[in-house]
């Protein structure tokens, strides 16, 4: 039996979640994949999985070895990627995840330049306004922004971006312009879920922070859907500065309530560090890393 390959059938097995899904991703008959699972639990003289007719679940024991076998299999690659060269010349594939407006704004032409830099590197960007998971999605590298939670990721800082509050024009002209937190209570918002509060924005004061209860005619789940309504008039919406820099020079939205806006949220590159960090990584945080900064330095 060849453990290395039935550990990564295991893998594909709980990764996908039933033995039919997994036989599909591998590409390998049903059978195939059943048989070596269960040489591999002769072997080891214990069961790793519960089957039912959809799905399958981890024993107590099957859970510690699954973790076991991933480092074993990452440190088996990283020592191919080693051999074949990879730590020896920035070469190779590498995926890099981003929030969709600031990655098609800020790192997509860096990413651009990069490639033109570095003609043996292939780049994936993957745009996506939610938290990707560096490990399941197998991405070498993310820009967050926001407060990091504690975890097992390297971080380097970029700089820093405003949460701020803005409207159309005409939207101001009719309704007036709020000069305080609390004049929103008078006002129609447009919220947008994963961002801001649906039932109150938080302001930034000489008293501290508040919090302002708003009215959402309407919630929508992506920034840009967010500033279009305010565009059309809709009402007052916040979204970060960077989303909105092409509509506030051309006159289309105006941010109010600047001096109470809440603290500035930091933006990061984050990577696994574990082990040596292929020579592709490297080159990328190296070249990427001082533009990022410069492209979010307050003008």
């Amino acid at each position: 039996m060849d453990r290395l390959d039935a550990m990564s059938v295991l893998l594909a097995v709980v990764d996908e979640g039933s033995l039919s899904a997994a036989a599909r991703k591998l590409r390998a008959p049903l059978a195939t994949v059943s048989r070596k699972v269960s040489e591999l639990e002769a072997h080891l003289r214990t069961r790793l999985l519960v089957r039912s007719s959809r799905r399958v679940s981890l024993t107590e024991a099957g859970r510690g070895y699954v973790e076991a076998s991933r480092r074993i299999l990452e440190q088996v690659s990283e020592a191919e990627r080693t051999a074949a060269g990879e730590y020896a010349a920035p070469k190779g594939e590498l995926t890099v995840t981003a929030p969709v407006v600031f990655g098609r704004q800020h790192v997509l032409p860096v990413v651009v330049d990069f490639l033109k830099a570095y003609p043996e590197i292939d780049l994936r960007l993957v745009l996506a306004d939610r938290v990707v998971n560096l490990v399941d999605d197998h991405i070498d590298l993310a820009v967050r922004i926001g407060e990091l939670p504690d975890s097992g990721l390297h971080a380097s800082r970029l700089g820093a971006i405003r949460r701020v509050t803005c409207a159309s024009p005409a939207y101001l002209a009719d309704r007036g312009r709020p000069l305080r937190p609390e004049d929103l209570e008078a006002h129609d918002c447009i919220t947008f879920e994963g961002l801001s509060a649906v039932r109150a924005y938080r302001f930034r004061t000489a008293k501290g922070e508040v919090s302002v209860p708003i009215h959402a005619r309407l919630t929508v789940n992506t920034a840009e859907a967010a500033i279009d309504a305010a565009i059309a008039g809709l009402g007052l919406t916040r979204v970060l500065s960077y989303q909105i820099v092409a509509a506030e020079r051309a006159g289309l939205i105006e941010v109010v309530l600047r001096e109470y806006e809440p603290e500035p949220w930091p933006v990061h590159l984050v990577y696994l560090g574990q082990g040596l960090l292929p020579l592709k990584l490297r080159a990328f945080l190296d070249f990427a890393a001082p533009r990022l900064k410069a492209r979010l330095a307050p003008a």
